[in-house]
């Protein structure tokens, strides 16, 4: 099964975590990206496209800063990044020339992914690098970022530049050999689980905090990036970067790491876009009827199984749909503004004219943008 799935892979998301980079947290580990540099190009020659999705760069700054640990606080994280990100690039610059590819870097935060149009415009970038035979590598925008338009880690990130970039395979590289059953620096007896078919409660339940001093995700954020990745339809591999030639011995097909299938239905790019990239601006409770037709018929929502919306949102949002017992059960983005819901909830849509004086249309959310969670 790996095999033939690997086989078909012709663009991959490779994310680097920061433990993988700085070796042991004292800047950035210039042989490895040397090491890494070498294995990326070995994919290329063998005709496949590669995007980087890479950490490191407050790692890199916070040596140059003197700072023990993580910043303490966001301007030291910010400061740590501007000063690292140059560092980092430089270093994919000077490596990745020696085998004669050339690299681009790319600084995103969630409001660019979020932004249908700048959305479109990074997939357009990405693509018109690869074209060139450029290996695009991005990061998070930390010297900006603030707490509403953080991606929250580099995992979330490499998920969304996988739909984003219409990638075929999402690696991700870390310091252990792939999923354990139980955290392996803890139990001795963790065993490696090789293939995840799905990803269950279980399976997340075995999964813990960050595990790094440099870094922000531990294995839960890993197994929900893979989730993300599964819901676009894309397999993800996790392998331990600090192995060399680990990502060419992966491709030859042999059982290193641990594969995640992706789920049996997937989702449009429009619609994993939706459900992971876009943050929600406030909610709508429906009744348990609206709540059957939307889960079980795919439906859109109608004012008329609305009882009642919270927070303060504009028309085009996303927002979250909810039960009367407060599970959200799908979210999407709405016709009609918090102010117009409150007016039209409960009411059929041939009632929506008379009450707004205008009609955008006869759903708060047309099926077309609703995602089922």
């Amino acid at each position: 099964m790996r095999t033939s799935i690997l086989k078909k892979v012709k663009r991959i998301v490779i994310k680097i975590g920061s433990r993988v980079l700085t070796g042991d947290e004292n800047g950035l580990d210039h042989a490895l990206i040397s090491r890494l540099a070498a294995e990326t190009a070995t994919l290329r020659r063998q005709g496949r496209e590669v995007i980087i999705v890479s950490s490191g760069a407050v790692a890199a700054g916070r040596k140059e800063l003197g700072i023990e640990g993580r910043p303490k606080s966001i301007p030291q994280k910010q400061a740590a990044a501007a000063i690292g990100q140059s560092h980092l690039m430089r270093a994919y610059e000077e490596d990745f020339g020696r085998f004669g590819h050339k690299v681009a870097q790319i600084l995103l935060t969630r409001d660019d992914l979020s932004n249908r149009r700048r959305f479109l415009n990074a997939r357009a970038t990405i693509d018109t690098l690869l074209g060139f035979g450029v290996i695009p590598i991005i990061n998070e925008n930390d010297t900006v970022v603030v707490d509403e338009i953080k991606f929250g880690d580099n995992d979330n990130l490499s998920a969304l530049v996988t739909n984003l970039a219409e990638a075929h395979l999402l690696i991700i590289l870390t310091d252990i050999d792939g999923f354990f059953d139980s955290d392996p620096r803890a139990n001795a007896g963790a065993k490696l689980i090789p293939l995840v078919k799905s990803i269950t409660r279980d399976v997340e339940r075995a999964a813990g905090g960050s595990g790094s001093a440099v870094g922000t995700g531990g294995m839960a954020t890993k197994l929900a990036a893979a989730k993300k990745a599964g819901q676009f339809g894309v397999p993800t591999l996790m392998l331990n970067g600090m192995i060399p030639g680990i990502l060419t011995e992966a491709f030859t097909g042999r059982e290193v790491g641990t594969l995640f299938l992706p789920a049996r239905e997937s989702l449009n790019r429009r619609k994993h876009w939706i459900a992971h990239t876009l943050r929600p601006n406030g909610r709508v409770i429906v009744d348990d009827g609206a709540r059957t037709v939307l889960s079980r018929k795919g439906k859109s929502l109608l004012p008329s199984g609305v009882v009642r919306v919270e927070g303060e949102f504009d028309r085009g949002a996303c927002i979250r749909v909810c039960g009367t017992d407060g599970a959200e059960i799908a979210r999407g983005i709405a016709d009609y503004s918090h102010a117009e819901i409150e007016r039209i909830l409960g009411r059929r849509s041939s009632e929506i004219e008379a009450i707004l004086g205008y009609k955008y249309g006869d759903e708060i959310i047309h099926r077309d943008n609703l995602v089922l969670l």
